[in-house]
């Protein structure tokens, strides 16, 4: 038997519960991994609040998470580059990675680096895949002046960072404690909240704007327009209502969603050219405590289930 987080009706997360479940099996091209970390994300929320019903319809009993790092325990008849014992990350589509063991398709698993801990690996998929597709839909250019809402949060923490490795100049809006985070990564943090429209104008070098990021929402896309920014070098990953009402650009993890991209940025993460900071390690059993605190929206980083006590020797 493996264990799982389910809920059985949307609400908020007091509908969540860790159940006992059969132990998944590999299909024949998948690999069954005992999972090690399991970052979750707000969308994660917004499916199981129900407000999303119409993209994401839910068959109840429902499981949550699509991101997931662990060890290969099993794999199908027609895999070829895994075997039991890898260490991989990946993503699985069926709402099932908050959990001691997932099966996912072999291609939606890339090798962890050895040197990516686990709770970074398992925590890279959405977030990491939701900040490559943003900065690409603005198609930045070394010198250009780019503004990311949500500088310090799971999508925009990584955003800020492959903005700067694209040469870009990064206007980060963040609360004033993470602004020193935000200047050692070479950015120019602004905090937000009363007078934010001026101070993006007075931190612009040359008054400059050239595309925004946001992961935030919250009428930044309108803030955006206001600011002059053109709509096709503007992004947001959770204000589909404006993405619509300007014709910005909507794109999120799903537009970046390959083994490819996610193994480019294991590697640079790897590497050392980014960073994911973890906010916070829950217990599978503290999943509750851990969405409470993932739906205050202000942590900084990635918040992580650790389904299975890790030994010293099993941490990285």
């Amino acid at each position: 038997m493996a264990r799982a987080v389910q809920f059985d009706q949307y609400g908020d997360v007091n509908v969540l519960k860790v159940v006992e479940v059969p132990m998944p099996r590999p299909g024949p091209d998948g690999v069954l991994v005992e999972v090690r970390a399991a970052g979750i994300n707000p969308l994660d929320s917004m499916i199981r609040s129900g407000v999303l019903e119409q993209m994401y319809p839910t068959r109840f009993p429902s499981g949550q998470g699509a991101d997931f790092a662990g060890v290969v325990t099993a794999v199908g008849d027609q895999v070829k580059d895994f075997k039991p014992g890898d260490e991989v990350l990946g993503w699985c589509t069926d709402r099932s990675s908050l959990a001691t063991h997932v099966a996912a398709p072999s291609s939606q698993v890339v090798r962890k680096p050895p040197q990516l801990p686990w709770d970074v690996a398992g925590a890279l998929y959405t977030a990491g895949m939701a900040a490559w597709a943003s900065v690409a839909a603005i198609e930045p250019r070394s010198g250009d002046v780019v503004v990311v809402s949500g500088a310090t949060g799971g999508v925009g923490s990584i955003a800020v960072q492959l903005l700067r490795l694209r040469g870009a100049t990064v206007i980060a809006l963040a609360s004033p404690g993470k602004h020193d985070w935000l200047t050692k990564r070479g950015a120019i943090p602004v905090e937000y909240g009363d007078g934010t429209k001026q101070r993006i104008r007075d931190s612009a070098p040359s008054g400059r704007l050239d595309a925004w990021v946001d992961a935030f929402g919250n009428g930044y896309v309108d803030m955006a327009i206001e600011l002059g920014i053109p709509p096709e070098r503007i992004n947001t990953i959770i204000d589909f209502a404006a993405a619509q009402k300007y014709r910005t650009k909507a794109l999120g993890t799903q537009a970046a969603a390959s083994a490819e991209n996610l193994g480019k940025l294991a590697a640079l993460v790897a590497e050392g050219k980014v960073e994911i900071p973890i906010a916070a390690r829950y217990p599978l059993d503290d999943v509750r405590e851990a969405f409470r605190e993932l739906d205050k929206r202000r942590t900084h980083g990635k918040i992580v289930l650790v389904p299975l006590a890790l030994t010293p020797s099993a941490r990285r």
